[in-house]
Order: C-alpha cells, then structure tokens, then sequence
C-alpha cells in the first residue's frame, strides 16, 4: 500500500499544476477544491496528490520531493506550478531547489519541525505566492514581508483561512485566494 495517490485531470501538458494537500486539510477542502477547479477551467492539467492515511512529517516529505522530481513527474519542457497546503508546503525547498514557482499557503513557517520552509520563505522571489492568515499560528507575517514573494495576508483568518463564525467574509475571502491564485498562474508565459 502506497502513502498517497496522484490523481491526474489532463489537460494542456506544457501547464502542469500539482496540488499538494495538508494532512488535515485535504483536496476537498474549499481553497483546494475551488483553486484546481479555476486552473482546469483555464486549461492547466491538474496533478492532485491525496494521502492514504494522516502523514508524518518525514513521510510527506519524501512524497512530496518524488511527486514533484521523481516518476511521473512533468517534464523540463512543461511550466510546472505547485500550489501547497499547510503540510504540503513542506516541498518548498524541493520546489525551489527545482526552479519550480509555487502557490503557498498557510505555510509551516513557525513549527519547529520544518525550519527549512522558514528559511525558503525568507528567501523567495516573485515567483511565488505566500498566502495566510494574520490569526493563524504558523503564519509569519514579519518573515514573509521580507522575501520577494507575492504576499496575501487575510486579516483575522485562522489556518482554514477562514475567520470564525462569518459565512459571508469567509467566502470573500475564498474568492479573493482563488482570484489571486488565478492572476497568479495567469502571469506565467506572458512577455
């Protein structure tokens, strides 16, 4: 038995997006779900990586770094998009070591068992996008201020990017993540 499954919607094979979920916060999830439906409808394939089971930090790493440089993986011919989750954004210093951009949100950037991901994010340029919540626990928003990524900070929004008991405001916010991922990935190949 496998720890994950990749699941594939094929589309134009010189986009290649792939989704990696948190342990928690699956593909299913909303931002998730919404973000790979906007990307197919904009034609990219669309790669999705759901787990079998709960994963350790050691296990998603190494899923993460075979999924994104391993077998199967899309080509050097084919822009390859990441967009990470909470755990998934584990594979950011694989995604960077790759020269692949990436989408990242709520980022591990505080726990103490991904110091890497901190260091990466300190780090990024302008292709990448940083996105969480300023109530969030893991976000740092000081840290991701001075990297020359992208950067969508959502106020009062906790990990789900969501802010409680406010239905409306949630799917705002919703719609402006997804939008930013849109114009986001939209950037890629333009003169």
């Amino acid at each position: 038995m496998t720890a994950y499954d990749l699941y594939v919607a094929e589309a134009d094979p010189a986009r290649v997006v792939t989704v990696l979920p948190g342990s928690g916060y699956t593909a299913m999830g909303p931002l998730l779900w919404y973000t790979r439906s906007a990307l197919r409808d904009l034609g990219w394939t669309v790669r999705t990586l759901e787990w079998a089971a709960r994963p350790s930090f050691g296990t998603a790493r190494e899923a993460y770094a075979e999924v994104l440089d391993g077998r199967g993986a899309p080509g050097e011919e084919a822009l390859h998009l990441v967009v990470a989750k909470s755990l998934g954004t584990l594979a950011m210093p694989t995604a960077v070591r790759l020269g692949l951009p990436g989408v990242w949100l709520t980022p591990v950037l505080t726990s103490e068992q991904a110091p890497d991901v901190r260091e990466t994010a300190a780090e990024l340029d302008e292709d990448h996008l940083l996105v969480g919540g300023t109530a969030d626990p893991l976000w740092d928003g000081e840290l991701v201020d001075g990297s020359e990524a992208d950067v969508l900070e959502v106020e009062d929004a906790d990990h789900s990017l969501e802010v409680p008991g406010t239905r409306a405001e949630n799917l705002a916010i919703l719609d402006e993540v997804v939008s930013a991922i849109e114009e986001f990935a939209g950037s890629f190949g333009e003169e």
